[in-house]
């Protein structure tokens, strides 16, 4: 089959720059993926839905994918990161800062016993005590300024110097283990090498920034260079923002705008309403929440500790308690997360709450997708944090599934009834070539080959096939064998004469006019056996076939179970389980094919039956009864039925997908009587024969 749409579609050509995409769907390609489904169920939302779930393979052979796969890959990357880093580095790298600083110091003392005891000359410019405290050491009585001390003066200084120097070196033995302890301890040292001075404030200004910002995104620049007044206003900005928080919750109105004027500098950008500020701190919190569970008890209570000390000040501890409880209150995480990291690469602290937050939203994001799995409701779905905690290629594949429904909307294949979707007349067309295709794919090269018959007569198709003329056949001139024969006979040359021999023409096939009833078996047991979808199929492919390329012939669907009724195509098409009883009446069925047929003036008229199983009901005082096995009464009605098909020249064709013998005779009996035919098929070949057979009814060769 010809796609006439693709074929004249344009086509633009540009050099690749790595944006442009290869799977671009249109309706049709959507329609066709999700045919099975819908014929199976019948309903249009159910098999949608399904496929953005599963993904499905278009008929350019890429794969598309669905929220399945999207969940899979969110949990590789997040497994990936998972196995990559390790908490052990947070405290590490603090532990390894402040053994390097420990070592400037313990060298820095070591220097200046080296320069002490190097001579009189070093030791004029030497202070041996602590910077910042007066000597004890007092110049030797009557020793005027400028002038060397003497030898007692020496050896005093050195001693003392001395002194101090193992004094400091015993407190660095004795420094407890723990960071914490450490940074409370040297943060009341005097140190004597000023590097490692410098160092030991830069790792506290660090860490308080660290701190810190597990509470106020803007805190990094303010912490550099707090002073008390600094302190101070950020105390009373926590009780501020805890006096807003119990205002919340009491029901009243804060005024934040009062309180971003004045504070606004702690924040980061974007905090426009309460309710901002809120879920950022919050986030922040649970963020380092996560860090903490997601450590071992050992590191956990160092990393507590030295929070507390960094935070030094009690009342600002006891004010950010209660802003912690405050934002629980508001903004409840609702569970604790922990993430256990496997991996080698280490983290600073920093580091380590940011992917504390990239694996929560990860985490959200799962939730997220399992809620538009359960739901079907995929609008909400936000291709740019998938594409910031995924990739590219699975953000463009949500934004594909999102864009599906509206495509066969746009494309005019499905149409909207409150909640409930249809298709549309040219949707029930494509689903039907669709599954008009899937049986012709199935055929091989010659199969129709096998089932043309010997008669010929006239009118018809046109052949490629040619023929002499002979008088009284169709004028279906083929000009290029007739000028050839002229030339043959007469030699090259111009112009060419023709002769009444030179004449040759098309052979055409005559296609009689069919009047058919598809009898299709909707009991339970046709469902149980997962046979309702390759007959319902069948019926589809068969409608499409005779809409497409024999408009001049007739088909009517009639379904029977409990009792028979007549289908139209869009009816048939939503057919699902609902639609299925308790039932085989091959009796009613047959009637109602009958008066269908009587009313037709084709040529040909047939039934074409497909069923699993025998007749199971039966007329019985004016009514149906249904008795299984089949009941000899309902048999004979049946057989009744079929004889006066056959006297009414209808020909019932039967094809059986259950391998029964008792059906087997009662269907050969049918056979029999009707002069008809019974195929015993496969249900995956039902489509292929009913098809194979249909046509070859239809064909007979013209001379």
């Amino acid at each position: 089959m010809f796609d006439r749409y693709r074929l004249n579609r344009p086509f633009r050509y540009s050099r690749w720059d790595g944006t442009q995409r290869l799977d671009d769907l249109d309706a049709e390609d959507i329609l066709d993926a999700l045919s099975d489904e819908y014929l199976k169920h019948g309903d249009l939302r159910r098999a949608l839905e399904r496929m953005m779930r599963e993904g499905f393979q278009s008929r350019n052979g890429m794969r598309q994918m669905g929220l399945q796969d999207l969940l899979e890959r969110l949990r590789q990357k997040r497994q990936q990161r998972m196995e990559r880093y390790n908490l052990s580095g947070v405290m590490d790298d603090i532990k390894q800062k402040l053994e390097e600083i420990k070592q400037l110091e313990r060298e820095g003392i070591q220097r200046r016993l080296d320069e002490r005891s190097e001579g009189p000359q070093s030791a004029q410019s030497d202070n041996p005590s602590e910077p910042g405290e007066e000597s004890d050491a007092a110049p030797e009585s009557g020793q005027r300024p400028g002038e060397e001390p003497e030898a007692g003066g020496q050896d005093a200084l050195r001693k003392m110097l001395g002194n101090i120097a193992g004094k400091k070196l015993e407190f660095l033995d004795q420094l407890p283990q723990d960071p914490a302890g450490q940074i409370q301890k040297l943060s009341q040292y005097e140190f004597m090498d000023e590097q490692a001075r410098e160092q030991f404030q830069q790792l506290l200004q660090m860490l308080q920034q660290q701190v810190m910002q597990q509470y106020f995104q803007g805190m990094t620049q303010a912490i550099q260079s707090m002073t008390p007044e600094d302190l101070a206003r950020m105390r009373e900005m926590v009780r501020e923002l805890n006096k807003m928080l119990r205002q919340r919750a009491q029901g009243e109105e804060p005024d934040f705008d009062s309180f971003m004027q004045k504070y606004g500098d702690f924040f980061g950008p974007g905090i426009n309403t309460l309710d901002d500020l809120i879920a950022q701190m919050a986030q922040r919190q649970a963020q380092m929440q996560a860090l903490m569970e997601s450590m071992s008890a050992e590191q956990r209570e160092q990393l507590r500790d030295m929070i507390d000390g960094l935070i030094g000040d009690d009342r600002l501890r006891v004010d950010l308690a209660e802003l912690a409880m405050n934002l629980e209150s508001m903004a409840p995480t609702g569970r604790r997360t922990r993430f256990n990291l496997t991996g080698d690469e280490p983290l600073s602290m920093t580091e380590a709450m940011g992917l504390m937050g990239m694996l929560q939203e990860m985490d959200d994001l799962e939730q997220q997708l399992r809620q538009a799995q359960r739901s079907g409701e995929f609008g909400d779905l936000d291709p740019d944090r998938l594409r910031d905690l995924v990739g590219d290629e699975e953000a463009l594949a949500l934004e594909q599934i999102q864009q599906l429904l509206k495509q066969l909307e746009e494309d005019g294949m499905v149409k909207r009834d409150g909640e409930r979707l249809e298709l549309t007349s040219q949707g029930i067309r494509r689903i039907g070539q669709k599954a008009l295709e899937d049986v012709f794919s199935r055929l091989k090269r010659d199969a129709f080959g096998r089932h043309r018959l010997p008669e010929r007569g006239y009118g018809g198709e046109r052949d490629e096939a040619t023929k002499p003329y002979v008088f009284g056949d169709p004028f279906e001139l083929n000009l290029e064998r007739t000028v050839m024969n002229a030339i043959n006979r007469e030699g090259a040359g111009a112009p060419v004469k023709l002769a009444k021999d030179d004449f040759e023409v098309h052979q055409t096939e005559h296609m009689t006019r069919s009047a058919t009833v598809l009898m299709l078996d909707m009991s339970w047991s046709m469902l149980q056996n997962d046979l309702w979808t390759p007959a319902k199929k069948v019926a589809i492919a068969l409608e499409s076939l005779i809409r497409g390329q024999f408009p001049r012939d007739t088909l009517h669907v009639v379904g029977f179970s409990n009792f028979a009724r007549v289908y139209q195509p869009e009816e048939l098409i939503e057919l699902g389980e609902w639609d299925h009883v308790q039932g085989t009446n091959m009796m009613h069925g047959l009637m109602v094919a009958r008066r269908l047929l009587s009313r037709s003036r084709g040529a040909n008229k047939q039934i074409i039956m497909i069923t699993d199983g025998g007749p199971t009901v039966y007329q019985q005082g004016g009514g149906w009864t249904f008795d299984w096995p089949p009941p000899p009464e309902a048999l004979a009605q049946t057989l009744r039925e079929v004889k006066r098909c056959a006297r009414d020249n209808i020909t019932i064709n039967v094809f059986m997908l259950w391998d029964d013998p008792l059906l087997k005779h009662f269907v050969n009996q049918m056979a029999t009587v009707n002069r008809g035919r019974a195929f015993y098929t496969d249900p995956d070949d039902l489509a292929e024969y009913v098809m194979i057979d249909y046509l070859s009814n239809k064909q007979k060769r013209v001379r």
